[in-house]
């Protein structure tokens, strides 16, 4: 059985269940070049898979996807009857060391001062790039999620955001506070006033030419903001734009905590507000800071001993 066949046979079993399965069906086809496009399943050796594998990237991550699709296509391989590929364990990975950076709300003030200061860019207005920042902080949303909001998803009357086709693949609706509905409200205003274009399929945050705001246009400038503001990570590490979205949850959660609710109870509503399937997602974000620290403490103080008075 030819390796290309099967791979073909895959994919489309994969899509067939509604799956998109693009970055698996890229890897899968270089897979079919690298052994050759008339390659027999019983002609592929382990050390041809090994060199697939590893290849010229030495990152983890590209290997261990590329491990994890040969996995899958190595049990539908078996499934039907066929020799199964010799695949070979990835030796460990080291532990990832990096911690996401959590804004306090000074340093968030700092970041969005930092706009005035900032050299006028050729694209984007600062009244735009602030926007963006408030919304991905206040929504906890991706970045490419904001970028890829049409007029049609944004319900201001209702306060209320559709986030489609996200990161794994669904739609959700996303409720806004009631100061970030107000300036969603204003910029809604400003660029419809500025005469940019009205229809539901108009994108939302708009270039200067009127052209949807690409996600690696606000990464820049956003490394623009971070050197005025002079925010570094206690590592070296430098704070990225995606640490907005960790700051959001973290947030969250101290402030739920100094109101007294429940908190195991609503951090299942959380994962859903940032679109994750899994609570162990959702637990990535919930970096421990000395803040929520301190309130996690308070707590359980007060669970521990209910007659002490705690300031």
């Amino acid at each position: 059985m030819k390796l290309l066949n099967v791979v073909s046979k895959y994919i489309a079993y994969k899509r067939g269940l509604g799956i998109r399965f693009n970055t698996g069906a890229r890897d899968l086809m270089a897979l079919c070049r690298t052994m050759g496009v008339s390659a027999r399943l019983e002609t592929i050796n382990r050390k041809k898979l090994q060199r697939f594998l590893i290849g010229s990237c030495s990152a983890p991550v590209f290997r261990n996807r590329k491990h994890y699709t040969l996995l899958g296509l190595n049990r539908f391989v078996v499934g039907r009857g066929y020799r199964a590929l010799p695949i070979v364990p990835l030796p460990p990975v080291k532990p990832r060391t990096f911690v996401p950076y959590v804004f306090t709300r000074d340093e968030l003030r700092r970041l969005l001062d930092a706009i005035a200061r900032r050299r006028r860019g050729k694209f984007l207005e600062a009244y735009t790039l602030r926007t963006i920042l408030l919304l991905l902080y206040g929504a906890g949303l991706r970045i490419s999620e904001a970028t890829s909001l049409d007029l049609g998803d944004v319900d201001l009357d209702a306060a209320l955001i559709t986030v489609r086709e996200t990161k794994f693949y669904k739609t959700r609706l996303v409720p806004l506070g009631i100061q970030l509905n107000q300036l969603m409200k204003a910029y809604a205003e400003w660029r419809g006033q500025e005469g940019y274009a009205q229809h539901a399929a108009a994108p939302f945050f708009i270039l200067r030419s009127g052209a949807r705001v690409h996600h690696a246009i606000v990464r820049v400038a956003f490394q623009r903001l971070r050197q005025l503001a002079d925010l570094h990570h206690f590592d070296g590490q430098r704070p990225r734009l995606h640490d907005l979205r960790h700051t959001a949850a973290v947030h969250r959660l101290v402030a739920w905590y100094r109101h007294g609710a429940d908190v195991q109870t609503l951090l299942p509503r959380l994962s859903v507000y940032l679109g994750h399937v899994r609570l162990s997602s959702t637990q990535v974000y919930l970096t421990m800071t000395p803040e929520l620290l301190r309130e996690v403490s308070l707590r359980f103080q007060q669970y521990a001993m209910p007659g002490v008075r705690h300031e």
